[in-house]
């Protein structure tokens, strides 16, 4: 009977590699993470860290009103046939389809997180929803790679909060947009209602960081980020400005559930 040796540990084999370090820790959110110069990086960082349950936890933590905050915004961007639509930091792309099955004629999804592209394109087989062509493409919001008047419709869902400087960024919607273009930007914000806005702060700040950590096995602290970068973020009025400075014209801003969300509307003239 052949004797089986054990193999001898030899302690030049190399080592498992450690888990990568959270794209955010305790400490540095207690700043204003909009601050950080090298907020890009971990923001990147982040969203490939849970872009494959990034759609589950958006229904779940949302209770599916997600995705009715999209068609609104596809609603008030009021697309028609003929018409261009990018979307900005598309992430899985689910702005992108709705855009595609309205009267727009084709539809692009941008994002700089190749995971988050990844997820997007498996949805969206033979780049087409229906008879509208759907295209993804690595970009960046602050220097898109597009010409001046080139699209009709710019729409950022969940994203402008998470772009470095957010100034920059919609001073390039305006410039990729034709006269008479749209920009649509969704986005979550704090509901005047102090009692619904206690609520939300107790939901987001406590449940869903806890939930959603459990949810997606993330290490990056991405659902600690979320609740933080909400709350240090531009309100209504600022960033509303921001979009005056910018050129636009014929601003509005629907407030969705109760303030939890906002979708602001600008013109490019």
């Amino acid at each position: 009977m052949p004797t089986i040796q054990s193999k001898p540990t030899d302690a030049r084999e190399p080592v498992a590699p450690s888990a990568p370090a959270p794209a955010w820790s305790s400490d540095e959110l207690a700043e204003n993470p909009h601050t950080r110069e090298d907020k890009p990086a971990r923001v990147r960082q982040m969203f490939a860290a849970i872009a494959p349950k990034y759609d589950l936890n958006n229904r779940l933590h949302s209770f599916g009103r997600d995705q009715a905050w999209r068609r609104a915004a596809v609603r008030i961007a009021e697309p028609r046939l003929g018409e261009t639509v990018l979307d900005v930091a598309c992430g899985t792309g689910d702005l992108t389809r709705l855009f595609a099955k309205s009267a727009a004629s084709r539809v692009i999804g941008a994002d700089f997180c190749r995971e988050m592209l990844g997820v997007a394109g498996s949805k969206t087989p033979g780049g087409k929803i229906g008879a509208t062509p759907v295209n993804y493409l690595e970009a960046d919001a602050m220097a898109l790679p597009f010409g001046d008047n080139s699209v009709d419709i710019v729409s950022i869902a969940f994203g402008i909060r998470n772009v470095a400087v957010p100034a920059t960024a919609i001073s390039e919607f305006a410039r990729v947009l034709r006269p008479g273009g749209r920009l649509v930007i969704l986005e979550f914000s704090q509901p005047r209602n102090p009692l619904i806005r206690r609520l939300n702060d107790l939901y987001t700040g406590r449940i869903m960081p806890w939930s959603a950590t459990k949810i997606s096995g993330d290490r990056s602290g991405a659902y600690h980020y979320l609740p933080r970068s909400i709350d240090t973020f531009l309100d209504r009025e600022q960033l509303a400005q921001l979009l005056r400075d910018a050129g636009f014209t014929a601003i509005t801003q629907k407030s969705l559930t109760f303030g939890v969300c906002t979708c602001h509307r600008g013109v490019v003239s």
